[in-house]
């Protein structure tokens, strides 16, 4: 998605008239939602520099200039394109990543990572030149058009603000020089310097013609983590880090190399909501560690993604070796201390207080955890603790680790590579939820697949049919129906049932262990703990009667869970002794279940509701996006359902 582009003559005119922040903003609110005052001081401080560098008789008029692409599969945005072709007529795309900067700091211990002022603090980011790097590699590896049709992609980065210093410039500092060699760096003062790497490749313009491509090229699927496992281990890079991730990553690097020289524990605590990489990033700390010879471990408490690891990697590593690097969350209570060098907690707001199958083992996992390694890394997302027995908490984490006088790091993942790369829908699904009120109340951010069906059978035909083409769309429900033991190991057996719709499936019992990535789960449906962790292009999400709707406010009950549901295991007793706190709890996990399944979906989430109230309501939501939009561009998923549906 482009929202801004034009030849470099309009864009040139649109500057000179002053129109330019304006058709940007408009565009902006219109594509993606609420604007930063920040980012239009930004626009209108930056665009004027680039007139300057553009404005050049031999840059050709019918150039192409683009602002505020959004990088596929993320919600980050590269400044500024500019499209033409070279001396022999190849296509090329000059990226150009903008920065306002005037002053940074070489962070000593982290690669490519530098210290800066951004909103008045200072805060690590990676280095500029890596930044347009990094977005330009994502971008070949992702539009088809890059591999077919001859564009070549050239990064740069241009701080227009920044004064270097005579000697040893921290920017330019020797670590830093193998990005940017790939993406040069131009400064205050550097302006013609950067027409000239412009002129190097833009020598005849396109009339938009690749920027055109870039905008409609077909994308190569996005790559999941449990495709991407086995060559991962390998050492093979599948995953490029971008902005928040890398520096997230080194720092988890820096704190390992420290704790080993110092013999001080560490542990470092990684906040970010679904979508945000926490897995990926898990898996490949994972990697480097044991690469440098760490003994280190991943553990999660939810069985699931362990399970369709192992799968992915029994044909290609032993078992044992399966087992020493993916462990569950209780499997430290024997453990003596700093046995580990690292621990890598994926998911850890579902720790349990003790561990076992009756939950009487050990004292507390996360002290254990910490306990037997010299750094503890926890993953979390407190917003996605389902089950009364999860007890991960930033709060807990911080009392265990001064306990034994750790010292702890606090960081936060903000990039979004699910949901199409939409923070919007992150923010409109906790919005809608009522989950917490956000800015963003009508606006999906990106063409993510959004829809609201009124029948069952409707919806489940339409996640067949997308899980045809690479059996990567499933069908998940909130736990509002039993699970029968009679019907465990056949799918005709409905555990789930809708008689007004003659609607029935079945859970996926005998099929827990890999549901995620088994050809056959396709007919059955998944809950939160076979789904939670894994993720997938399409998830259809079935909202039992624990969630409705009155007045316009969404409501829970949780009289409405299933008999065999223990996500609320003891909540009878606590409703004696705190039903203040029992029901707050209660509402919490209800909401965070469905949080957690309706964003599961890369490309698109599909909803039904057992209550019509809340269908009404998700309905309505849903129609605002459209209104917002004026156009039918983002509503068209939408609009196809109402075609199936009476009254809508």
């Amino acid at each position: 998605m482009i929202v801004y582009e034009a030849t470099k003559e309009e864009f040139l005119q649109d500057v000179f008239d002053d129109n330019l922040v304006q058709n940007i903003s408009r565009n902006f609110q219109a594509k993606i939602g609420r604007i930063n005052q920040s980012e239009i001081r930004a626009w209108d401080n930056s665009m004027q520099y680039m007139y300057r560098v553009l404005n050049d008789l031999e840059i050709p008029n019918d150039a192409g200039v683009a602002i505020e692409y959004k990088v596929p599969y993320t919600s980050r945005r590269v400044d500024f394109l500019i499209s033409g072709s070279d001396d022999d007529n190849q296509g090329s795309v000059v990226i150009i990543e903008l920065k306002q900067w005037g002053s940074i700091e070489k962070v000593e211990g982290k690669n490519h990572v530098v210290k800066t002022v951004m909103n008045r603090n200072v805060v690590e980011t990676p280095h500029p030149s890596y930044q347009a790097w990094s977005y330009a590699t994502l971008i070949k590896d992702y539009n088809e058009n890059f591999q077919h049709d001859d564009i070549d992609l050239y990064p740069c980065a241009y701080l227009h603000n920044y004064l270097a210093t005579e000697d040893n410039d921290p920017l330019t500092d020797e670590n830093y020089q193998t990005y940017i060699e790939q993406a040069p760096l131009f400064i205050k003062g550097d302006a013609s310097k950067l027409r000239a790497f412009i002129k190097k490749y833009i020598k005849y313009g396109d009339n938009k013609e690749n920027l055109y491509k870039i905008e409609n090229g077909r994308l190569r699927p996005s790559k999941s983590l449990q495709d991407s496992l086995v060559n991962m281990l390998k050492g093979n890079q599948e995953f490029v880090m971008i902005d928040d991730q890398k520096v997230v990553y080194e720092t988890a690097l820096q704190l390992a190399n420290e704790s080993l020289r110092t013999n001080q524990k560490h542990v470092l605590i990684v906040k970010g909501g679904p979508g945000t990489g926490k897995s990926v990033l898990a898996i490949n700390l994972l990697v480097e560690l044991t690469k440098r010879n760490l003994v280190c471990q991943y553990a999660t408490k939810n069985a699931a993604p362990r399970n369709v690891y192992a799968n992915r990697l029994k044909q290609d590593y032993r078992k044992t070796h399966i087992d020493n690097l993916f462990k569950g969350t209780g499997s430290y209570i024997q453990s003596e201390c700093d046995e580990f060098d690292v621990l890598i907690v994926d998911e850890a707001h579902r720790l349990n207080e003790k561990s076992g199958m009756f939950q009487n083992l050990g004292e507390n996992q996360i002290k254990e955890i910490i306990y037997a390694s010299k750094l503890a890394i926890f993953f979390i997302d407190e917003r996605q603790r389902v089950t009364l027995k999860d007890v991960g908490s930033i709060e807990m984490i911080k009392k265990f680790a001064f306990s034994y006088e750790a010292t702890v790091t606090e960081v936060r993942l903000e990039s979004q590579f699910r949901c199409n790369g939409s923070d919007g829908y992150l923010a409109w699904v906790d919005d809608v939820l009522q989950v917490h009120e956000t800015a963003n109340s009508n606006h999906l951010g990106s063409n993510y697949d959004l829809r609201v069906f009124s029948d069952p059978n409707l919806l489940r035909r339409e996640i067949e049919m997308l899980n045809q083409r690479n059996n990567r769309s499933r069908l998940v429900a909130g736990y509002c129906w039993d699970w029968r033991k009679e019907g465990k190991n056949n799918p005709n057996f409905h555990d789930i049932e809708l008689p007004e719709y003659n609607f029935g499936m079945s859970w996926n019992l005998a099929n827990s262990d890999t549901w995620a990535i088994n050809e056959n789960s396709i007919s059955e449906v998944g809950c939160i703990h076979t789904s939670q962790g894994l993720e997938f292009d399409y998830v259809g999400v079935i909202i039992g009667d624990d969630l409705i709707c009155r007045d316009g406010q969404v409501q829970t009950d949780y009289t409405k869970r299933a008999k065999t549901d223990s996500s609320l295991k003891g909540l009878k007793k606590m409703l004696q002794s705190d039903p203040t706190k029992a029901l707050q709890l209660a509402d919490e996990i209800i909401r965070n279940t469905y949080r957690t399944l309706m964003t599961r979906g890369q490309k698109g989430c599909f909803i039904f509701c057992t209550d019509k109230e809340l269908e009404q309501y998700f309905f309505n939501r849903a129609e605002e996006i459209y209104q917002t939009y004026n156009s039918n561009e983002f509503f068209k998923p939408l609009l196809k359902v109402a075609e199936e549906k009476e009254g809508y």
